[in-house]
């Protein structure tokens, strides 16, 4: 299986009519916030493909067209604080958004109130366990997990309940954006114990 992750910029080789031709074995997207919806419904619409994503702590509104304003692209599927099951791709995906707080603006959260959210996923995961033997394939998140591509400023500081979920769940990937990479040198995808950890800023294509 074959996925591409977005998060935070938008990429021309993404938003592009030729995306198709660009990401031909694509079999479904994930965003990790911070990309304007029109940004989503496009690539939703182009590639034809189940689109999962969780917000960022930026958020722009749009209008459709009756007039009204929301935050969320049409056809895609929004993870937080949700357990989905993808039955054509058998697989378990589960989500929180935003990111710590740092100037009190929404999508901002404490590490309290991440807490309080990670918990909310348990009881699912457990039963996921007994139905199909694993709590969670992949775990979707716009802030980074504490000691795994966070940063020491307050804005991108890791979050700690990510990590016991990890390490609890063991998912097979941990996707999130939120940390902006402009060294080639940085490091992008973490083995974490069982976990792949990517940071999908701009775009990564990543095989399950």
């Amino acid at each position: 299986m074959k996925i591409l992750g977005i998060a935070d910029v938008e990429v021309a080789s993404v938003y592009n009519p030729n995306i198709k031709n660009r990401f031909p074995d694509i079999d479904l997207v994930i965003s990790c916030g911070d990309l304007p919806p029109a940004y989503l419904e496009f690539v939703v619409s182009m590639l034809d493909l189940p689109l999962y994503y969780v917000h960022g702590n930026h958020v722009q509104k749009i209008r459709d067209e009756e007039g009204n304003i929301h935050t969320e692209p049409p056809g895609a599927i929004n993870l937080h604080k949700k357990v989905h099951f993808d039955q054509k791709n058998d697989l378990i995906l589960a989500g929180i958004e935003g990111s710590l707080v740092y100037s009190f603006g929404p999508y901002q959260y404490t590490q309290q109130r991440m807490w309080k959210m990670v918990y909310s996923l348990v009881p699912r995961l457990m039963l996921n366990k007994v139905t199909y033997g694993r709590y969670l394939d992949i775990f979707v998140t716009h802030a980074a997990a504490t000691g795994i591509h966070d940063d020491d400023d307050p804005a991108h500081q890791g979050v700690d309940a990510f990590r016991w979920l990890i390490e609890t769940f063991k998912p097979k990937l941990h996707l999130h954006g939120h940390v902006h990479v402009y060294n080639p040198f940085t490091p992008r995808e973490t083995q974490y114990k069982e976990t792949r950890v990517i940071n999908t800023y701009g775009y990564r294509e990543i095989t399950l």
